[in-house]
């Protein structure tokens, strides 16, 4: 089980000591990035939404929904978890509620986006609606406010499609009381435009490795600035084009025996999901027949 906010984890962050994260869109999902290896789980907006509901992210499941999902992956893991909050599901009062919920489902940070309510995927329409700053701020305010434990991370993205103005945003979201700032990744075009904001905000970003960050550059270029960097999307992709290559030969063949793809061997998967733990406590506890 995740233990929340943690000191280490906030000054790790804060002092850009890269914290490095995967998008979980479940809790097994969050489970196989600890496995993995990261720093930290992030549950993907994106991906929560493709999973629970089989539909695109425009903010389409409730506030309880999401954090549902997030309450299941931070018992499910023991690093931090990340939370995609979207827009805070309202206004600056909407927010303070959400900010409790989220860090009462134990999340070690909330990412919260200046988009107008409901918002909708910056990487799959050609354009995003932002709220004005002064609200976006009075938004990130009511965050701070609405925060019991001082270390959980306030993350604040902007998606504004202009660089002068994330970079006047970004400042704004630090003097509000932001801890980090992310930026969505078709802002800004390269290395130098990111150090540019990095310098600007004065504080390390949170960067989502999507487009021509994922392809462009190098680890050592997104720690250069990022407190936080996120494949948000290779494990929901990755399971997505896994089953659909062995369920197509599946549902040719009628026989499993020809899979293109291996699949986990059965004790190891429940292994993996904690059946052993289980059937010790069953042990211990329930009368044996």
């Amino acid at each position: 089980m995740s233990h929340g906010p943690s000191n280490d984890y906030r000054e790790r962050v804060l002092a850009q000591k890269t914290v490095w994260a995967a998008g979980a869109y479940d809790a097994f999902s969050a489970k196989m990035i600890e496995r993995a290896g990261f720093d930290a789980v992030m549950t993907s907006g994106f991906g929560v939404s493709a999973s629970l509901l089989g539909m695109p992210d425009a903010e389409l499941y409730t506030m309880t929904e999401n954090a549902g999902v997030v309450r299941n992956v931070a018992n499910a893991v023991k690093i931090p978890v990340i939370a995609d909050m979207d827009t805070g599901y309202g206004n600056a009062i909407n927010v303070m509620r959400s900010v409790r919920e989220f860090e009462g489902a134990g999340t070690s940070a909330i990412i919260m986006e200046d988009q107008v309510a409901p918002k909708r995927c910056p990487i799959c329409v050609s354009g995003v609606e932002t709220i004005g700053l002064e609200e976006a701020v009075k938004k990130i305010e009511a965050a701070v406010e609405a925060r019991r434990n001082p270390n959980m991370l306030i993350i604040a993205r902007t998606d504004v499609d202009s660089v002068p103005e994330a970079i006047r945003r970004a400042k704004a979201y630090v003097a509000a009381g932001a801890d980090v700032i992310q930026p969505i990744s078709n802002t800004f075009k390269d290395l130098a435009g990111l150090k540019t904001l990095r310098a600007e905000a004065g504080v390390p970003l949170s960067l989502q490795i999507l487009g021509w960050l994922e392809r462009d550059l190098t680890p050592d270029e997104i720690a250069s600035v990022a407190g936080m960097a996120t494949f948000a999307l290779v494990p929901l992709m990755t399971a997505a084009a896994a089953l659909e290559k062995n369920l197509a030969q599946l549902a040719r063949d009628k026989t499993s025996r020809n899979l293109p793809l291996a699949r986990m061997d059965h004790h190891e998967f429940i292994g993996l999901i904690g059946f052993p733990e289980i059937e010790q406590l069953q042990l211990r506890f329930l009368e044996q027949a």
